[in-house]
């Protein structure tokens, strides 16, 4: 079981295609979020109704660990985090070898900020299960976090080779392919996301600016057009819509979607960048 599935935005820089790529119009790539994983935190998994009944099933087996585990990952996503890690907690005490706590409780800690602590648990979980994909997954994202690109890579190039089904093994690959200016791979771990996930966002986007790269405008402009349609709130695909309008000499429409990217996040500098261009062109 994983515990939350979401991180929002895209935290590799792949504002280093800019120059070479678009000729000094900047491609949007967001940065200021934690990211790397798919989709959007479960609300209703996480409602105070869900954990409530989760509850009951705890009072009820009080010494079962899966019982800790499923409403730790409920507290999880509902964003109790204390809470969650006390219950994870409980579940390993009682089950020292449960390599699912271990994994869902090194997500907690990532949440929160202990990076070491996420590691540690990571390595546990991997160690007493190596094959275990949602640990080399989620250890990936911690390595790609702290720009350890090459060691981000290996985690989820080994969930790809256990023919893991999460979408997250596919879209981070896919991101370090692309930051790498390898375009047609990324575009192929995109596409397999995609397939995998197909209501998330993300890869969409992703895909989307690696067309970019590969001067295919329309791809990338149906890709930005679907990460909209999926997310309406993905202020990096208003910008990379945008961008599209901008290549294409339409200043009104292309300031349309900078300024909804810029109304949805104020501090994000490309839509303020791209805004700022097309107005100052009119």
């Amino acid at each position: 079981m994983h515990v939350l599935t979401a991180e929002r935005g895209n935290s590799v820089n792949r504002l280093v295609l800019t120059a070479a790529l678009l000729s000094g119009l900047a491609l949007a790539g967001c940065q200021s979020t934690p990211t790397g994983e798919l989709g959007s935190i479960d609300q209703a998994q996480g409602s105070s109704e869900n954990i409530s009944s989760l509850s009951s099933v705890v009072d009820r087996n009080p010494r079962d660990p899966e019982a800790y585990n499923v409403r730790g990952s409920a507290l999880g996503r509902g964003g109790k985090y204390q809470a969650a890690l006390k219950d994870f907690d409980t579940a390993i005490q009682l089950k020292p070898d449960f390599y699912q706590a271990y994994s869902n409780r090194a997500l907690i800690y990532r949440f929160i900020g202990d990076q070491q602590k996420a590691l540690a648990d990571y390595n546990r979980a991997i160690q007493i299960n190596a094959n275990y994909d949602a640990a080399y997954i989620g250890r990936g994202n911690l390595y790609r976090k702290a720009n350890r690109t090459q060691d981000a890579f290996n985690d989820f190039q080994k969930a790809i080779q256990l023919d893991t089904t999460d979408a997250r093994a596919y879209h981070n690959r896919g991101l370090i392919y692309q930051t790498q200016g390898q375009h047609n791979l990324a575009i192929e771990d995109f596409s397999t996301a995609i397939s995998l996930s197909p209501d998330a966002s993300e890869p969409y986007n992703g895909r989307g600016l690696s067309y970019l790269a590969l001067n295919q405008d329309d791809n990338a402009f149906a890709d930005f057009n679907m990460a909209i349609k999926l997310d309406g709130k993905n202020a990096e695909a208003w910008t990379n819509q945008g961008l599209i309008y901008e290549r294409r000499g339409d200043k009104a429409k292309a300031a349309k979607s900078y300024r909804e990217a810029a109304r949805l996040a104020p501090t994000y500098q490309p839509a303020k960048d791209g805004l700022s261009r097309v107005s100052s062109a009119g």
